[in-house]
């Protein structure tokens, strides 16, 4: 299978629903390394759900947190990292990512991240009266960040995840043997 053992670490990026975790750990898997995803991470170093963080400390007090976790994720060799959705807001995260790896931003529509979240209460900034509004609001506000930080940009619209994540690593893997001849 091409780029089943490519070199770095991959990180993606984008906004919640667009698949960072699914095809993160599809991506892992065909390419031998170990995958992460922040807010996981973040739940198991201090024990409490993101959404109970949140309505502790806010936002502020979770992107600190979440800052102190990707610069210890990004500092580990052979990952693929499925980052929040907000990660890439703090310019120490996109410095982090842009150093340690090949960044990866997975892109859907409004539409389709809606319809994927619209159910999920585990969403903090989404448990508002017009959750689709926020996502609107979000897409507008990070898509030029995503973008200016990707090495990749992948719509995740119609393809199943495996397909997805096939056709990424054989674009990384397109991408790797440029740069080594």
């Amino acid at each position: 299978m091409p780029g089943m053992n490519l070199p770095g670490n991959f990180f993606l990026v984008g906004l919640m629903g667009a698949g960072k975790t699914t095809i993160g750990r599809s991506l892992a898997r065909l390419s031998n390394k170990t995958f992460y995803d922040a807010d996981h991470e973040i739940e198991a170093r201090t024990g409490v759900r993101v959404p109970i963080i949140f309505e502790i400390e806010g936002e502020a007090g979770f992107r600190a947190r979440e800052v102190e976790t990707i610069r210890a994720l990004t500092a580990l060799n052979d990952i693929v990292l499925a980052t929040g959705g907000g990660a890439v807001l703090n310019p120490a995260n996109r410095e982090c990512l842009r150093k340690h790896g090949f960044v990866i931003y997975l892109r859907a529509s409004v539409e389709e991240l809606y319809q994927r979240t619209r159910q999920d209460k585990n969403r903090p900034l989404l448990q508002t009266a017009n959750p689709r509004a926020k996502l609107e609001q979000l897409y507008t506000e990070r898509d030029p960040i995503y973008r200016e930080l990707a090495d990749l940009v992948v719509d995740t619209g119609r393809q199943g995840v495996q397909q997805l994540a096939q056709s990424i690593l054989t674009e990384l893997s397109q991408r790797h043997d440029i740069r080594s001849s």
